[in-house]
């Protein structure tokens, strides 16, 4: 009579810690890492933003200068988003990752709107025109009503599609002592008025 070779235990899943005494595994030897620089990513967005902002030059450039507009983000329904959102309205403020779904196209140096007129890396401004258009937005969470989030003190446009919210954690997203560049040298930053409104 034979006897069945016990199955081998699984492989650990990603994101999952492995079983106590697992040896360590390095996952990123299985990629290749020159054929990442060309993947092709899809994202599904997860809701939207309804805002009064419905053109792109209205918009504020740091909308924490501006006076705070409020907002609504609408969650998808059909994706368990009512569970997701559990725990959030303890936050004060949150991080918003979107989709700057009306821009075309973009150039690798760009003349920022303050301080001297030089034209500078974009990866060293806040231009909107990207390689990618992906938004970053610390903004208020004045409330959560079901797949609903009230905001404030945004910067997006009307229909925004949002990919990913998270919550903002003052110990670890705050450095005081941070330096900023080529915007500390020009004495843009101690500016501290807004372009729209000069307030």
């Amino acid at each position: 009579m034979s006897k069945k070779r016990p199955a081998s235990p699984a492989e650990p899943g990603w994101g999952r810690k492995p079983p106590k005494g697992t040896p360590p595994k390095n996952y990123t030897d299985d990629f290749s890492h020159s054929e990442s620089s060309e993947l092709e990513i899809t994202m599904q967005p997860i809701g939207v933003v309804h805002s009064s902002y419905r053109e792109r030059f209205a918009v504020p450039r740091q909308p924490s200068l501006d006076d705070p507009q409020s907002a609504t983000i609408e969650l998808n329904d059909g994706m368990n988003l009512d569970q997701a959102v559990k725990d959030l309205d303890g936050f004060s403020h949150i991080w918003v990752i979107y989709w700057m779904h009306l821009n075309q196209g973009w150039n690798p140096t760009v003349t920022p709107p303050r301080g001297p007129k030089v034209r500078r890396g974009l990866f060293a401004t806040r231009g909107p025109h990207r390689p990618n258009s992906i938004g970053l937005s610390a903004v208020r969470l004045t409330r959560v009503e079901g797949r609903t989030l009230h905001i404030q003190g945004h910067d997006m446009l009307d229909g925004t599609p949002v990919l990913d919210i998270k919550p903002y954690l003052p110990y670890a997203d705050a450095f005081p002592d941070a330096s900023s560049g080529w915007v500390g040298e020009t004495g843009v930053a101690a500016m501290k008025e807004s372009i729209n409104t000069g307030s």
